[in-house]
């Protein structure tokens, strides 16, 4: 259990983005900040699948690979993908090289198209924000793995046919997005976005 973390920058921070300089730049400028377009929410989902398992950290750092292998997440191009696309997806080692997560984002792309005639992708994900929960987390064993609304969002992106939305993922999903604000109390982003 710990409570926000105080930079040499004099700005109090949750612990996570309190180390280096990238995990800090992200915690500072992008996490908990809304995203703006498909595009943004599609590669915001696509990356928190690829985390699951793995350090956010990891992620990050491959982000730029994740982009140029997948079209910048354009996702008419990424729904169109066939099997040499699965095949040099596998063998880009610039990214997380895991067959179901990368079936996962094309199926995810088909079904984001799908979504168009209808509320999107964003409305969707948008529709399950909470009410505000002040005054939120003040330690890290506060904070919840998931909750009632992202195990709704996880069943609605599952009945529009995505695969790979657990609901804790989903969470995470909404933090990133700001739909949660799960920036400790004392952490000077917290109430900054969402």
């Amino acid at each position: 259990m710990s409570g926000p973390v105080l930079g040499d920058d004099g700005l109090a921070r949750c612990p996570w983005g309190a180390g280096d300089e990238e995990m800090q730049a992200y915690h500072d400028t992008e996490w908990g900040v809304p995203a703006v377009g498909e595009t943004a929410y599609f590669e915001r989902l696509t990356l928190e699948a690829f985390q699951s398992g793995l350090s956010w950290r990891t992620i990050l750092r491959k982000r730029p690979a994740f982009r140029a292998a997948f079209d910048g997440f354009d996702v008419e191009r990424v729904a169109a993908y066939d099997d040499g696309d699965r095949a040099r997806l596998m063998a880009d080692a610039g990214i997380v090289r895991n067959r179901a997560k990368i079936d996962a984002v094309i199926v995810n792309a088909g079904a984001t198209v799908a979504m168009r005639d209808g509320e999107g992708l964003a409305a969707l994900i948008e529709r399950h924000r909470p009410a505000p929960a002040p005054p939120g987390p003040r330690t890290t064993s506060d904070l919840l793995p998931t909750t009632p609304e992202s195990v709704a969002l996880s069943k609605a992106l599952k009945k529009a046919g995505f695969a790979f939305v657990g609901p804790t993922t989903m969470h995470a999903l909404m933090e990133a997005l700001g739909i949660v604000d799960d920036h400790l109390v004392g952490c000077h982003r917290r109430g900054a976005a969402g």
